[in-house]
């Protein structure tokens, strides 16, 4: 395996009520503490707590198995919130360990201490708030 980069696009946040809209399609998400105002219909994220990926977005964000541990980290008037990237199957796992490795979730516990790719770069854009724009990180 060769180094590689990637080049993501976030395609923006989305909160608990509005999960059936997701995308079906392959990717890579973030998991967030933030709170909502329904009346500009806004999110702030308060915290990035976790990198997964997906072969089915909408399917794996709505069906995870670890809902209760992410509500388990909120405050009074936090809720969930989402980012995702879309990303090829074949390349799911390496780019989610790219930015689990980069950016350190607090709830993530594989790819934190571990990489098992060779220099893999990830860049960046759209809205992903608290994952950096720029991400390298080498085989250990």
């Amino acid at each position: 395996m060769a180094e590689k980069t990637f080049n993501q696009e976030y395609e923006g946040y989305w909160i608990e009520s509005g999960l059936s809209t997701l995308s079906t399609k392959p990717g890579v998400y973030g998991v967030y503490k933030c709170t909502y105002n329904k009346e500009k219909d806004s999110v702030s994220l308060k915290e990035l707590i976790y990198i997964g990926k997906a072969d089915n977005l909408n399917s794996r964000i709505n069906n995870h198995e670890d809902w209760d541990i992410w509500r388990n980290e909120l405050q009074a008037g936090e809720q969930i919130c989402f980012c995702y990237t879309f990303v090829d199957k074949s390349n799911n796992e390496r780019v989610e360990a790219t930015l689990i490795n980069s950016n350190q979730p607090k709830l993530n516990i594989e790819y934190k201490d571990y990489f098992p790719f060779d220099r893999t770069i990830v860049i960046c854009s759209g809205e992903h708030i608290f994952i950096k724009e720029t991400n390298i990180v080498d085989r250990n």
